[in-house]
């Protein structure tokens, strides 16, 4: 479903003469932000390559940023540590191979301090967002309902409507049935294997 033809069937259910399309599109967008912040699945992971050519000391996260998955320098992840725990660490100056991080506004900082090399950051990423009636994005192609209903909370509580707990309760089924299926789908299939629980070095 494009952005208009999500913006029509929203409409439709609402079912009110006095809603705009103006209003209709707030309410469309409140409802996808709502959905990013609790959300989490494959379609809305993205991977960012930083080329790092002198020494540094952070990096900028991405503008779509949401959550990260995980941080990788030279084929290690690194290690998520609290802003205190990098502070001490930096105040020996070390440089190399970094192996652990911190968020600082819209950077991470690292420790040590690479002076070369790629670092890659796997995270969420928000959804391409909306503006012309033709524009789709992932979220639009398979959970155009989850979007209709988040719209519609919203819109109840502008209209004082006394759907909105019927809204409220069929936005949550719906979510909770994407974020399942996300789940159930990385723990299924030939792929996943028992790992043991220890390990025998003959």
């Amino acid at each position: 479903m494009n952005y208009g033809d999500l913006r029509t069937h929203f409409k439709a259910l609402l079912n009110r003469s006095d809603i705009t399309d103006a209003l209709a599109n707030t309410f469309i967008d409140q409802g996808i932000a709502r959905i990013q912040r609790t959300l989490r699945i494959p379609s809305m992971e993205k991977q960012h390559t930083y080329t790092i050519s002198a020494q540094t000391s952070k990096v900028t996260i991405p503008n779509d940023f949401l959550e990260a998955i995980d941080l990788i320098y030279d084929n290690h992840t690194l290690s998520r540590v609290p802003m205190k725990e990098i502070q001490d660490y930096k105040k020996a100056g070390q440089t190399g191979s970094p192996h652990m991080f911190t968020r600082e506004g819209g950077s991470f900082l690292l420790y040590p301090e690479p002076t070369g090399g790629s670092l890659i950051l796997n995270y969420y990423a928000q959804y391409t967002a909306l503006s012309a009636d033709s524009d789709t994005n992932v979220l639009t192609d398979i959970a155009s309902d989850l979007i209709c209903y988040a719209a519609l909370v919203y819109a109840s509580d502008y209209f004082l409507d006394d759907r909105r707990t019927v809204f409220e309760t069929t936005y949550l089924s719906f979510l909770i049935e994407i974020q399942e299926q996300a789940n159930d789908a990385e723990m299924s299939g030939s792929l996943q294997s028992i790992r043991p629980a220890y390990q025998l070095d003959i």
